[in-house]
């Protein structure tokens, strides 16, 4: 397959820069009616017995502003990956004027470059709680598409996310409000919860001209033993699982890999391309992603051609696009 068949034509201003409010008033196009709603109408779009299986990943407060210390130069990290010991991962700017042995600091946590920047990627070994400092100086490390600032940084935290570890949200989740997942439970469609640790190359475009030659990046994922007893249970009912975002998707189909779904606690680096089988879903809510993703080829292994009449409807009816933009209910093919 041809990396050129997943592109469409995004019109920058169809990008949304800020979220709406609340949270449950974005726009949800069902597509297969292709009826257009609002995202509280949920608990009447579902039937009883779904169960709703949501990331509760929260995305750390990663991007810190700092300064190199023998000379006081300018400098940015984006942390990515704990490696351990003290290290990280992370995106460092300006990546030119960096090299190993370089210190940095960033308030009161410093830091020394021990690899790299490669293509602007550096390992950092830090003196100190980084996880700490990250919550109480670090900034919220918003998508690049995204141009405004956030007023509310919780604003790109779902309400129900728990364990720190992403660098960027698990953005179908975003529309869901307390009220919304009471009147879900009211109406006997449920919640259960995943794990998977965003990382930033979710958002790369496909760089290859093949989309079998892309590497999917690997991305840590935990499915525990609840979550699967939750699914069966509702299975056995004759409810539907129902994820919400690609993350949940790859989560699941990793777990079920085998043919079976068992918990997992691991990496992953499932890339889902059409032709897939899927095994742990039955339907997706996601919000429309960027031209030329692994995200939107998921999402065309998934519902088949039909995404590119949703998207074009999408597009004619005026929803918004990417993270902080409306959401999509759609079914497997």
């Amino acid at each position: 397959m041809r990396t050129a068949d997943f592109h469409y034509d995004l019109p920058e201003e169809r990008i949304a820069q800020h979220p709406v409010e609340p949270r449950d008033s974005s726009r949800l196009l069902d597509t297969r009616t292709m009826s257009d709603g609002v995202f509280r109408d949920l608990p009447g779009v579902l039937r009883r017995g779904d169960l709703l299986v949501a990331n509760r990943t929260r995305v750390r407060r990663a991007r810190l502003i700092g300064e190199k210390v023998e000379t006081g130069g300018k400098v940015e990290a984006l942390l990515l990956t704990p490696l351990g010991d003290g290290r990280w991962e992370a995106l460092v700017r300006p990546s030119r004027r960096l090299r190993v042995g370089v210190r940095l600091r960033f308030g009161d946590l410093t830091g020394e470059i021990v690899a790299g920047p490669d293509e602007g990627r550096a390992v950092l070994a830090f003196e100190g709680d980084v996880e700490e400092a990250a919550e109480r100086t670090g900034q919220m490390p918003l998508p690049p598409y995204i141009h405004e600032t956030l007023d509310e940084a919780e604003r790109y935290q779902t309400v129900y996310s728990d364990k720190v570890g992403s660098a960027a949200a698990p953005t179908a989740g975003l529309h869901f409000t307390p009220g919304l997942i009471a009147a879900l439970s009211a109406a006997g469609i449920e919640m259960t919860f995943v794990d998977l640790e965003v990382g930033l190359d979710t958002f790369r475009p496909i760089a290859s001209e093949i989309v079998e030659d892309h590497t999917m990046h690997t991305e840590t994922i935990d499915v525990p033993a609840s979550t699967v007893a939750a699914i069966d249970e509702a299975r056995a009912g004759g409810g539907r699982v129902v994820a919400v975002g690609t993350t949940v998707v790859r989560s699941l189909e990793t777990a079920a890999y085998g043919g079976v779904l068992e918990p997992f606690s691991g990496p992953t680096d499932l890339f889902i391309t059409p032709g897939y089988r899927f095994r742990a879903v039955d339907l997706l809510i996601t919000n429309y992603h960027a031209p030329g993703t692994s995200l939107l080829v998921l999402l065309a292994a998934f519902m088949g051609e039909s995404w590119r009449t949703a998207y074009q409807t999408a597009l004619e009816r005026g929803y918004r696009f990417l993270s902080f933009g409306d959401a999509m209910l759609t079914e497997r093919s």
